[in-house]
């Protein structure tokens, strides 16, 4: 089996006299049609008698059909990674369960374990750092810039040590990290840089793809985000070539199916950190998943082209009052996917903090979540000994734009007269803080 296909031991023997079937049970008529009701599921009346036709006709078509040769790791896979490769312009990625599990191939890689530091953003969902958190790695805690709410170069300088193995920079809403300063940084200091780009597939960061100017990047399709694969699902990538060949491996198990030991189908192989060999882990992703993503990239430039437009026309509209500080537009170098919608005000001429303007978007029904909270206020990273006190000192933009200034609004799925009313609502309530109501 070349290394440029899915390792995978689930086989098929093909035509014998007794087969062995790679798919232990198939699905039927009505495991199918229960699929179909799940993902177009009843709105009004005429549903019914439709769907009634149709569970009739697939019953029918079975008649005339066969089942699928494998459900995982099969040609779809192979497929969606093909385009991804166009897509991103990488020579190496795998489709994995989730962008958690492309970390961890990360972190592997860079031979991470307890008493190693990775420095990670204040700011982002608890997932990036859920690995070295499992092993007993040291989290170091990045302030943020105060206009991206992404690391900030300068601080992660300052925070360098001769334990430091890892930079794992987050581009927040899909809006790019500064890489060149963390690059140039890591070259100094040899260190590993895993790009957290759950919200960035399509990010641009001077004319490479978000994801691809790291070590390794990782991309996340859960539900959330602006293109899914059945509501979970992610992408790793790495710039590495010597890993990259095997970087198939590194998603199921390191299984190697060009090599057998005596009397057995494969062998199965450490995979060559940057130090010291590593054992792999599984995190195989199914056929389904990947035809389901595979037709949702087709739309995947309409889709943040459409998002783009909704944050243009809520930054013309914020322009009516100073204490907004609008989302963050592209520029020749820099373009985001628009993931969120960041918005910013000026507690100062706003008349109050975004914790009074967020109870008023609340009250007026405008759903607003800033994206995330910071990690050392959590029970895990506290009961595993972290010092909250001193992280909140090391980080007090992240203190003070999180509690004061900003919050994250949507940009999918709204009519334009939700959209007006986003814009409305947010107007007002501003106003009504500047009049000290």
């Amino acid at each position: 089996m070349p290394d440029d296909k899915p390792s995978d031991f689930r086989y098929s023997t093909g035509e014998t006299k007794v087969p062995w079937a790679a798919v232990g049970e198939n699905y039927n008529a009505e495991d199918v049609i229960d699929v179909i009701k799940f993902l177009i599921q009843k709105a009004d009346n005429g549903y019914n008698p439709i769907m009634n036709e149709i569970e009739s006709n697939i019953k029918e078509l079975t008649k005339h059909g066969k089942a699928p040769g494998k459900l995982s790791l099969g040609e779809y896979v192979s497929k969606l990674e093909e385009n991804i490769k166009k897509f991103l312009n990488t020579d190496y990625c795998a489709f994995l369960t989730n962008a958690t599990a492309g970390f961890e191939i990360g972190y592997k890689y860079a031979n991470l374990e307890k008493g190693d530091e990775v420095i990670a953003p204040a700011i982002t969902f608890i997932a990036t750092i859920s690995y070295p958190l499992s092993i007993g790695a040291r989290v170091v805690f990045a302030d943020i810039d105060p206009r991206t709410i992404n690391m900030d170069p300068a601080d992660v300088e300052k925070k360098i040590t001769d334990k430091t193995k890892v930079i794992i920079p987050v581009h927040i809403g899909g809006w790019p990290v500064d890489m060149d300063p963390i690059m140039a940084l890591a070259e100094k200091h040899n260190l590993v840089v895993i790009e957290d780009a759950a919200h960035a597939f399509g990010s641009v960061y001077k004319g490479k793809k978000a994801g691809t100017v790291g070590h390794f990047g990782s991309f996340s399709f859960h539900e959330v985000k602006n293109i899914t694969s059945f509501g979970e699902g992610g992408i790793v990538t790495t710039s590495i070539p010597e890993f990259g060949k095997d970087l198939l491996k590194s998603r199921f198990l390191g299984l190697d199916l060009t090599k057998k030991i005596k009397n057995w189908l494969y062998d199965v192989v450490a995979l060559e950190g940057k130090y010291r060999p590593f054992a792999a882990h599984n995190s195989s992703a199914t056929e389904m998943q990947a035809l389901g993503l595979l037709r949702q990239m087709e739309r995947i430039n309409d889709i943040n082209s459409s998002r783009k437009k909704n944050a243009e026309y809520l930054n013309e509209r914020f322009k009516e009052n100073g204490a907004i500080i609008p989302q963050l537009l592209d520029t020749e170098e820099i373009q985001s996917t628009y993931h969120l919608y960041l918005l910013q005000i000026d507690p100062q001429k706003a008349g109050g903090d975004i914790q009074n303007l967020k109870k008023k978007l609340d009250e007026k029904g405008i759903t607003n979540i800033p994206h995330f909270a910071p990690l050392y206020k959590f029970e895990v990273v506290k009961r595993l000994g972290y010092d909250v006190e001193a992280a909140e000192k090391g980080c007090p933009v992240t203190e003070e734009v999180f509690n004061r200034r900003f919050t994250h609004l949507p940009l999918y799925g709204l009519s334009k007269v939700q959209l007006d009313y986003m814009a409305d609502s947010i107007l007002e309530a501003v106003a009504e803080m500047q009049s000290g109501k």
